[in-house]
């Protein structure tokens, strides 16, 4: 008997630590990421890229980031945000202000690349805070509504903002550069509606590949843990949800700030991998294009969020051959795709390809 219920235990922690389909699933992305880096290395590596491939390379890692960042917010909590870019401007320019300024006293990249991501990513998060604390307190499309002003209001505010720096530290002022009075080892960092130029270029495409992993970790890990099944029970059903006990406002806001706090770092990132950044690139046309990419890669789909970010950010440049019609080729691309992951034939079909293979794996 004794035999029997020791083998009836050590069947049931078999069990338990058996991983489920949807986090084998989920933990396939992260060798995904890392072939998918060791490709690209081993291209450039062979000068199998060209230069305009080449640039792209650290923009696409941080196309991906987004796209993960936004996911958790449409995806796994449920609330539409289109003004996802204004999180990105955020860490852009503050990542670029402590960079330029610790240019002397943190001499090394790599250290300096790592400082700004942080503090970007901290100052999106509390931007986040800021804004969630009395938005997410309503229902419907309030959220998009509010994120879409606040990507804007964002974009006008860093064209009225100067920055610089000097012996004695930062000087920021509103009005011009000549107002902010600094000594002549001045060196301007924002200059309003120009931007800011003069940036020294430390992002790398591992910096990004190490990014895109730090933010799978942090929301696959958010969404298997108490406080993800929480977010996702409120998305279900938030009446439900509230007659438990749970707090909607509180779960809600984490995962708005985490989502914000990497969007942070991904603009942290993206701004210093150039010399010039200006506040307009960071516009609601951006936040549609981060938006188009969680949806087409599918909503709550972290890996189809990554390929399609990918794939989408890397269309136009493959297409350039056609000229002036590659934006239209692109557009054409993007509403077959569209057309073919919601159509429920083609879905049909696709499911019985996958199960015919299947079983001649099985064979």
């Amino acid at each position: 008997m004794g035999k029997k219920t020791r083998s009836v235990a050590a069947d049931a922690g078999l069990k338990k630590t058996k991983l489920s389909s949807s986090a084998v699933r989920d933990y396939c992305s992260y060798p995904l990421v890392a072939f998918a880096f060791g490709l690209m290395m081993f291209l450039n590596n062979g000068g199998m890229l060209n230069k305009r491939m080449q640039g792209m390379l650290v923009p696409v890692c941080c196309y991906i980031v987004m796209a993960l960042s936004l996911n958790l917010t449409v995806g796994v909590m449920g609330e539409l945000s289109l003004g996802h870019a204004g999180f990105m401007s955020l860490g852009a320019f503050s990542g670029v202000v402590v960079s330029q300024s610790l240019l002397t006293a943190v001499p090394n990249d790599y250290i300096r690349l790592a400082i700004a991501i942080v503090v970007g990513a901290v100052i999106a998060a509390f931007a986040g805070f800021l804004i969630g604390l009395p938005v997410l307190r309503l229902r419907g499309d309030y959220l998009a509504i509010v994120t879409l002003a606040f990507g804007e209001i964002i974009k006008n505010v860093i064209n009225c903002i100067y920055v610089g720096v000097d012996a004695s530290g930062l000087h920021i002022g509103f009005e011009s550069i000549d107002a902010l009075k600094m000594d002549e080892t001045g060196k301007t960092i924002i200059d309003g509606p120009i931007g800011a130029a003069g940036i020294k270029t430390i992002s790398t495409f591992l910096a990004g590949a190490i990014l895109i992993l730090v933010a799978l970790f942090i929301i696959q890990n958010l969404v298997r843990s108490r406080t993800g099944r929480a977010i996702m029970a409120i998305r279900d059903n938030r009446i439900a949800a509230e007659a438990c006990g749970l707090s909607v406002v509180k779960y809600k806001l984490t995962a708005f700030v985490i989502s914000a706090s990497i969007a942070g770092a991904a603009g942290a990132l993206y701004a210093l991998n150039y010399s010039t950044v200006v506040a307009k690139k960071f516009d609601f046309n951006t936040s549609i294009l981060i938006l188009v990419f969680v949806v087409l890669g599918g909503i709550g789909s972290l890996r189809g969020s990554m390929i399609a970010a990918a794939v989408l950010v890397v269309l136009p440049e493959m297409l350039r051959a056609f000229s002036d019609y590659r934006m239209l080729v692109y557009a054409i691309v993007l509403v077959l795709v569209m057309i073919l992951t919601n159509n429920q034939n083609a879905k049909t079909i696709f499911r019985n390809i996958k199960l015919k293979f299947s079983r001649k794996g099985d064979i």
